[in-house]
């Protein structure tokens, strides 16, 4: 039974660390995106380092305060907001101010970082040295890369890059007695016991605060090429990225599927963002390749295009001849969820599938859901790694207020029909709170038991983001 923050701990917070400690409890920690959670604290708290960290986590596990750690507030599954009804006001312990750059080692592709750096100020600073740290995500401007890595945050260059997870050699910790995880690795081998480091990745801030990371950064591609192609489907789609990567070898960075429903509510809500064809194809991919100086990219493009015109595959295509016309492209694809956002939606899914299972699943899916409800299916993301954003809107001229009542029941049969084509309900988002009952109804219960039982181990008063992950 956790215990709540009284005004007894909140003075002993502010002898010990000043006043500035606290932050005002305001709608920034305590709403999510999508407003579908709205939140409660008994105080917000920012500390200035590791070391506060560590004390703070120490009197809460002494006095069984609940916290939860608070990185930029940007994710979707509720796992940085508890509603009232979910527990005792927590304590809010936000990173915002540990966002220091520690060091970088430019001839190691190594970045030392706080975790409170935003996802763009770490891409900056692996840009001031002319290497690149290839996580992009369309909230990189807010989120931070220690939530970025409790959450194993995904991304455009996965299929390239990896996880956040492949991009990190070590991290720095506090667990929920404040004792100090000091993993910092530079090194890419490093074979002396269990991985802490994964263990602590997508965990959520269930099993210790991230205060660091080492990370991996990469070469900039001398030379990058972007397009988008109309393709006959998704399964044309799955065919085409086979042969890029046949003609381009490994310099595929990004393989967006895009759907016409998709371009449409950007055109409908976004009048600004550059649509590159007069009417709004069923379906197109954005694909991008990063090669070396030797290489030219608009020409392995063309070659793209005319061997999917020649497989039937592709019908018409843009290719980008301006780092303006790249930007144009990506600046539609970047703003896809801000227009679902304007549109609204039902419910959402971030689903991910074997590749080999996408092609059925996508037409199967809005077959299923037309039997509930005529509504609309917004498909799109990254199809080159499986992960799909699968959200389903009102007919035109309806609200989505309207369908509420339909949408456990849609998100229920989207979540089976991913569990049959052997697919996972969380592909990129994570668990939090509003998918921990995913986890048990999908689950493997050996998995599960060992999760709990590590959570018991390295936080057994269970203070560490209660809620998240194990319901």
């Amino acid at each position: 039974m956790l215990n709540p923050v009284t005004s007894e701990f909140i003075t002993s917070l502010c002898s010990r660390f000043g006043e500035d400690i606290l932050r005002p409890t305001s709608d920034l920690y305590l709403e999510e995106p999508r407003k579908r959670i709205t939140g409660h604290a008994g105080a917000v708290v920012a500390p200035r380092n590791t070391g506060e960290v560590s004390a703070i986590l120490s009197m809460c596990h002494e006095q069984r305060i609940g916290v939860i750690p608070f990185g930029g507030g940007t994710g979707l599954v509720g796992g940085q907001i508890m509603a009232v009804d979910q527990g005792v006001a927590p304590l809010i312990l936000s990173l915002e101010r540990t966002n220091g750059l520690r060091a970088i080692h430019p001839s190691e592709n190594v970045m030392i970082a706080d975790a409170g750096m935003t996802l763009a100020a770490i891409q900056d600073a692996a840009e001031s040295e002319n290497r690149l740290f290839p996580l992009s995500l369309a909230s990189e401007g807010t989120c931070q890369i220690g939530g970025n890595l409790a959450t194993n945050a995904g991304g455009v260059n996965v299929l390239r890059y990896g996880n956040t997870r492949d991009l990190c050699l070590g991290v720095e910790a506090v667990l929920a007695d404040g004792t100090v995880l000091n993993n910092l690795s530079r090194l890419r081998k490093d074979n002396t016991g269990y991985d802490l480091k994964n263990l602590l990745i997508g965990s959520e801030g269930t099993l210790g605060v991230i205060t660091a990371a080492s990370l991996r950064l990469s070469p900039k591609p001398a030379r990058v090429g972007t397009a988008i192609l109309v393709v006959r489907d998704p399964e044309a789609a799955l065919e085409l990225l086979a042969i890029a990567r046949e003609i381009s070898g490994d310099a595929v960075s990004a393989f967006e599927l895009i759907s016409g429903i998709g371009m449409e509510f950007a055109r409908q809500t976004l009048p600004e963002i550059h649509q590159p064809f007069a009417q709004s194809p069923e379906w197109s991919i954005l694909v991008e390749l990063g090669v070396p100086a030797a290489l030219n990219p608009e020409t392995l493009l063309e070659d793209l295009f005319v061997a999917g015109c020649e497989g039937d595959l592709v019908s018409d295509g843009v290719i980008a001849q301006s780092l303006a016309q790249r930007q144009e492209m990506w600046s539609l694809r970047e703003h896809i969820p801000a227009a679902n956002k304007k549109i609204g939606a039902i419910v959402s899914h971030d689903i991910s599938l074997p590749l080999s299972e996408l092609a059925a699943f996508i037409p199967h899916g809005m077959a299923e859901i037309a039997k509930i409800a005529p509504v609309r299916v917004n498909c799109f993301g990254h199809l080159g790694d499986g992960n799909l954003h699968y959200n389903v809107f009102p007919p035109q001229g309806c609200n989505a207020s309207e369908f509420a009542p339909l949408r456990d029941d849609i998100e229920r049969l989207v979540h089976d029909l991913v569990h049959a084509h052997g697919g996972s309900f969380s592909a990129e988002h994570g668990v939090g709170r509003l998918k921990a009952g995913e986890l048990t109804r999908y689950g493997d219960p050996t998995k599960r038991a060992m999760m709990l039982q590590i959570k018991q181990a390295l936080d057994p008063r269970g203070i560490l983001n209660p809620g998240a992950v194990l319901s």
